[in-house]
C-alpha cells in the first residue's frame, strides 16, 4: 500500500513518510471508454477508476480523517504535481532510485487481494509462506531511534548526522532511557510516538543492514548506529521468539484477512459501480504506484525535509514570528550531561562549554575530547524534560527516586546548562516543533509553486459521478 501510506501521511500534515513492508495492488493503467478522465496533471490523465479506487480505500467508514471527494481530489492533484516535478528533475534516472524500486518490486507479492472465499485455506497458505520466510531465525521485536539521511547529502551533512547518532548512542550507554529518547529525537514519527516500538518483524521485511544488526542482538541489548539506505538506526532488542504453531495464530490470520477482504471488496464494488466493469486485472498498476511513490519520497526529502533541517536563517525567522505559540507545558532544561574518566577532563569540559554558545556544544565536545578515537567524554546535549535522563532528573528536577547504571570507567558526572522559562529563549530550545511547523509552511509554498508551474485540469462533472456512489 505504498502510495496510500505516503498519501495519507500528507493528508494528516505529517512531515515524515515511511515505507511499508506489505503492499496492496491497484487497477490497470489503461483507460477504457467507460472510464473517463477525472483530471489531467501536466498532460497526464487520471482515470475515474484510478481516482475512485484510491479515494474509497483511504476514506472508508469510520476513518477519522475522512475527506469529501472534492477535498481528496485537490490532495490527489497535489501528489500528481509532485510526480511531474520529480520526473522533470530526472530523479527516476538515479542509481539510488532504481535500487529502491527493484527492492520494493521484489516484495510486491505480499498482499495481493484474495480471490478465494475460503478464509481458513488462505490463512493456512499465508502461514506456510510466513513460516518459510521466518525459518530458524525466528521473529524479533525491536525498538529504534532513527535519524534520516538523504542519499544525496553532502559530506558535511553526512558527518553531522553520524556525529548526532553517535551522541545519542553514547547517551544510551550512559543510562538514558531508550523510549524517552526515541520520543524526543527519533525522526520516524510512527515509531517515535510509541517510544521507538516497531512490533514483531520477520526476515526480509526491512533493509538488510537493519535486519543483520537486529538479529545479532539479544533481548536488552542495543546496537551502535546502523547506516541503512534511509539513514541511521539505533536498535534496541525487546524480545525474540520462534513463530507460533498455526493453531495459535489462525484466528488472528483469519481476522486480518477478513478486514483486508472487506476493505478490498468495498473499494472494488465502488469502482465497478462507477466504471461499469470488473477490476480483476490489477497487477500492472502497482508498478506505477511504486514508481510514483518513490519519486515523491525522494523529491520531498530534497525540497522539504533536508532544507528544513539546514535552513538556520529560515528556522530562526519562523520562530521569531511565532514565538508565542511555543509555550512549554512543563519544566525543561537546556544543557548537557557529561561523564569523564578523570577530574581534569571534567574541568576542561566545564571550561569549554562556558565560553561557547549552546548550539556549538555537541560538536565542540566531540572535536575536543573524542576526535582521536579515544573516548574521553561521554555526553548527551539537548533540551530535556522530566523522564528524559536520570542525571537531569536527579540533579535538576530533584527527583530522589531516580537511579541509573553508571559506567565504572567514567566515574565523574556533571550537568551543565539552565532551566528554561515558560517561553523558549531561542528556536533551538524547541527545534523539533519549529522544524515540523516550518516544513508544513515549505510544503504549502511548494505546492503553490507547482500549481503555477504545471497545467492542471479537474473535470468537476466527472468528479460528481464519483460523489453519487458514496
Amino acid at each position: 500500500m505504498f502510495f496510500d501510506h505516503l498519501f495519507r501521511k500528507e493528508i494528516k500534515g505529517k512531515v515524515r513518510w515511511v515505507l511499508p513492508f506489505y503492499l496492496f495492488t491497484f487497477l490497470p493503467l489503461s483507460a477504457q471508454q467507460s472510464d473517463p478522465v477525472v483530471m489531467t496533471v501536466n498532460g497526464v490523465p487520471v482515470t475515474r477508476s484510478e481516482f475512485c479506487y484510491s479515494y474509497y480505500k483511504n476514506n472508508g467508514n469510520g476513518q477519522a480523517d475522512r475527506k469529501s471527494v472534492e477535498e481528496y481530489a485537490q490532495l490527489y492533484a497535489n501528489y500528481k504535481l509532485k510526480v511531474a516535478a520529480a520526473l522533470d528533475a530526472r530523479l527516476d534516472t538515479t542509481t539510488a532510485f532504481r535500487q529502491k524500486l527493484a527492492m520494493y518490486k521484489g516484495r510486491q507479492g505480499g498482499d495481493v487481494a484474495m480471490a478465494s472465499t475460503d478464509l481458513m485455506t488462505e490463512a493456512r497458505r499465508r502461514y506456510d509462506r510466513m513460516r518459510k520466510a521466518v525459518g530458524s531465525q525466528g521473529l524479533v521485536r525491536p525498538a529504534q531511534i532513527f535519524l534520516q539521511l538523504s542519499t544525496r547529502a553532502s559530506n558535511r551533512e553526512q558527518q553531522r548526522i553520524a556525529q548526532r547518532a553517535d551522541s545519542i548512542w553514547r547517551a544510551l550507554q550512559a543510562g538514558a532511557d531508550f523510549a524517552s529518547l526515541a520520543r524526543r529525537v527519533s525522526e520516524d514519527q510512527q515509531t517515535a510516538a510509541k517510544g521507538g516500538e516497531m512490533g514483531w518483524i520477520q526476515p526480509y521485511q526491512t533493509f538488510v543492514e537493519f535486519e543483520q544488526a537486529a538479529y545479532a542482538l539479544q533481548p536488552g541489548e542495543f546496537s551502535r548506529p546502523v547506516l541503512a539506505p534511509d539513514g541511521y538506526h539505533i536498535i534496541l532488542m525487546r524480545e525474540r521468539k520462534q513463530l507460533e504453531p498455526f493453531d495459535v495464530l489462525k484466528d488472528d490470520l483469519v481476522r486480518s484477512l477478513q478486514q483486508q477482504a472487506v476493505r478490498q471488496a468495498i473499494a472494488g464494488e465502488k469502482v465497478r459501480s462507477v466504471v461499469g466493469q470488473a477490476t480483476d486485472t490489477q497487477q500492472p498498476y502497482v508498478t506505477q504506484e511504486y514508481y510514483d511513490g518513490l519519486l515523491v519520497y525522494e523529491l520531498t526529502n530534497h525540497e522539504i525535509w533536508q532544507r528544513a533541517k539546514t535552513d538556520e536563517i529560515g528556522l530562526r525567522a519562523w520562530f521569531d514570528a511565532h514565538k508565542k505559540t511555543y509555550v512549554s507545558e512543563g519544566p525543561h532544561y537546556r544543557g548537557a550531561v557529561c561523564y569523564t574518566k578523570t577530574k581534569a577532563d571534567m574541568k576542561a569540559v566545564k571550561k569549554l562549554l562556558k565560553r561557547l554558545p549552546f548550539e556549538q556544544w555537541d560538536a565542540a565536545l566531540h572535536s575536543t575530547f573524542n576526535s582521536d578515537g579515544d573516548e574521553r567524554v561521554k555526553m548527551m546535549v539537548g533540551v530535556f524534560k522530566p523522564g528524559d535522563h536520570a542525571a537531569i532528573d536527579r540533579q535538576v528536577f530533584k527527583r530522589r527516586d531516580v537511579t541509573e547504571q553508571v559506567d565504572a570507567a567514567y566515574p565523574f558526572e556533571a550537568v551543565y546548562g539552565k532551566k528554561l522559562k515558560r517561553y523558549p529563549e531561542g528556536y533551538n530550545d524547541v527545534r523539533a516543533q519549529v522544524t515540523a511547523d516550518y516544513q508544513q509552511m515549505l510544503e504549502a509554498e511548494w505546492v503553490a509553486s507547482l500549481r503555477s508551474r504545471y497545467p492542471l485540469q479537474i473535470n468537476k462533472e466527472i468528479l460528481k459521478t464519483v460523489n453519487q456512489y458514496q
